[in-house]
C-alpha cells in the first residue's frame, strides 16, 4: 500500500482539503516526510499547468494516485442531478476535463460531491436516474481513456444521495462498467457504517481507493479511529493500492501531514 496526501490546487470553500500557493516547497516538503504520491483537488484541470506539475512530482518521485471533482459542486453548484439539463450537462463536460487530466497522470477520477442532491420538487428516483445516466456517460469517457472512476459514499449531513457502501455497490452496479469501483473513506464510514471494518469488506471486490481521515476529519491519531486494525483490514483483504489522507489542515497543511504519517508509518511499514 502506498501513501499519499490530498492538497487543492485553487483556492476552495471546501474544509477537507489545503491549498498553498507554494506547490512545489509543499511537494518537496510530503516527499521528505515519506509521502509516496499526491492527490490532487482540482476545481478546474483547463486553469492548470500540467507541465509544471509534473516537473515537481517527477523532481520528488511522487505520483498522483486520484483527482477530486469536489470542488466544481462546492464552488460552482454543479453536479448531476440538477433539475436543470444544462448545468447537468456542465458537470459532465468538466468531469470530462478531469478524466483527460487523470489519463496525464494515470490516476483515477473521484465522483464525489459532483453527484449532486435531491433537489426541492424533484422525486429521488428522478434524481437518481440523472445520476446513474450522467455515470455513464463519465464511464465511457473514462473507459475511452483507460482511467478508472470511483464512487465515494459520502456521510448524510454532506449529501442525500449515495451514503454508505450498500449505496455505492448497488450504483456501481446500475452503471456496470468495470472501470467504476469504491472510494472508501473512513471519516464517512465511521459515521455511515455499522463498522469500518465491515464496510471494507463488504466493498472488498469493487475497492479502488481508500482516504483516511480520523473521526473528527483531524488527522489520524487526534481522534477515535483504529487505523490499525483498518490496515490490518486491508491487508487481510489483500488490499494493494492507495491509501490517501483527505483531512481538516489543521492545525495546519503540513503539520497535519507530519502527523499523518507520524501515526500511518509503522501500520504501512514506512
Amino acid at each position: 500500500m502506498k501513501l499519499s496526501f490530498v492538497i487543492s490546487t485553487q483556492p476552495t470553500q471546501f474544509q477537507a482539503v489545503a491549498f498553498d500557493p507554494n506547490f512545489d516547497a509543499n511537494v518537496a516538503r510530503l516527499a521528505q516526510l515519506g509521502y509516496d504520491g499526491v492527490e490532487l483537488a482540482v476545481r478546474e484541470p483547463s486553469k492548470l499547468d500540467v507541465v509544471a506539475i509534473k516537473r515537481t512530482l517527477d523532481k520528488h518521485k511522487l505520483q498522483v494516485p486520484a483527482i477530486g471533482t469536489g470542488q466544481v459542486f462546492v464552488e460552482e453548484h454543479l453536479s448531476f442531478t440538477d433539475p436543470d439539463v444544462a448545468i447537468r450537462e456542465q458537470a459532465l463536460t468538466r468531469v470530462q476535463s478531469h478524466i483527460e487530466l487523470a489519463h496525464e497522470f494515470n490516476a483515477l477520477v473521484i465522483i464525489g460531491l459532483i453527484r449532486g442532491k435531491v433537489q426541492p420538487n424533484v422525486a429521488r428516483e428522478q434524481a437518481y436516474a440523472w445520476l446513474v445516466e450522467s455515470m455513464k456517460k463519465v464511464a465511457r469517457a473514462a473507459s475511452a481513456r483507460d482511467v478508472r472512476v470511483v464512487i465515494e459514499p459520502i456521510n448524510r449531513y454532506e449529501t442525500d444521495l449515495v451514503n454508505n457502501v450498500p449505496d455505492a455497490l448497488t450504483l456501481v452496479e446500475e452503471i456496470g462498467a468495470r472501470n467504476v469501483g469504491v472510494l472508501f473513506d473512513t471519516f464517512h464510514a465511521n459515521i455511515e457504517e455499522p463498522r469500518i471494518e465491515t464496510g471494507l469488506m463488504v466493498c472488498r471486490s469493487h475497492l479502488f481507493h481508500v482516504h483516511i481521515a480520523d473521526s473528527n476529519r483531524w488527522y489520524p491519531g487526534a481522534g477515535h479511529t483504529d487505523f490499525g486494525r483498518v490496515i490490518a483490514t486491508l491487508r487481510a483483504m489483500k488490499y494493494g493500492g492507495w491509501i490517501s489522507a483527505e483531512i481538516l489542515p489543521k492545525p495546519e497543511m503540513l503539520r497535519a501531514a507530519e502527523q499523518t504519517m507520524r501515526t500511518m508509518k509503522d501500520f504501512l511499514g514506512k
